[in-house]
């Protein structure tokens, strides 16, 4: 399969106007700030709720208890990947999860098999009183019955096609892009 020039779907301003409504949703779900932790999905889903705890902090003018899921090893295709999985840090916030409304933050949902395996986690740290999921892009295409509460854009793309999200601290840059392979031309 030969990779195909991806095409911006959102470019870094689109982003951060995602990102800063998706703020302000997330406030008025949980009806403020009180008892609210953002973890977000290792790799890129950290860096977004990074940007949206800054986010909200900014705008409520307080701090927001926030860390990272690693859900590697609750994944239920661990055994395909190899035999030796590169394994990141969880790292939840020395307060805990229970009785907390609890934002999980990742950069693309599709079949809906990592947050399976991020609630799945984030049960063996504790009970929150409820779980929000927030995404930067729904592209559909479910395998489990897992809808998003907040989300970023939604797409609509064909099954070759990948949505990509690119942040700075990974990438060099903040976009969404939309890349596809086709086959090769004999």
């Amino acid at each position: 399969m030969a990779e195909v020039q991806p095409v911006t779907l959102m470019d870094e301003r689109a982003v951060e106007r995602a990102l800063a409504r998706m703020a302000r949703e997330i406030v008025e779900r949980n009806e403020g700030v009180d008892d609210l932790v953002l973890l977000g999905i290792q790799r890129r889903g950290v860096e977004l709720a990074d940007r949206i705890r800054k986010s909200i902090e900014a705008e409520e003018g307080e701090r927001i208890l926030s860390g990272a899921l690693d859900i590697t090893l609750y994944r239920d295709d661990l055994a395909t990947i190899g035999p030796r999985p590169v394994v990141g840090e969880s790292n939840l916030p020395i307060e805990g999860v229970d009785d907390r409304t609890v934002v999980v933050v990742d950069d693309v949902l599709f079949t809906g098999r990592t947050i399976r395996a991020a609630m799945n986690e984030l049960m063996d740290w504790g009970r929150p009183a409820r779980i929000l999921l927030c995404v930067l892009v729904d592209r559909g295409g479910r395998e489990l019955p897992i809808q998003p509460d907040i989300v970023g854009r939604a797409v609509a793309i064909l099954p070759h096609q990948r949505v990509d999200v690119r942040v700075p601290e990974v990438d060099g840059h903040l976009a969404v892009e939309l890349a596809a392979t086709r086959p090769e031309v004999a």
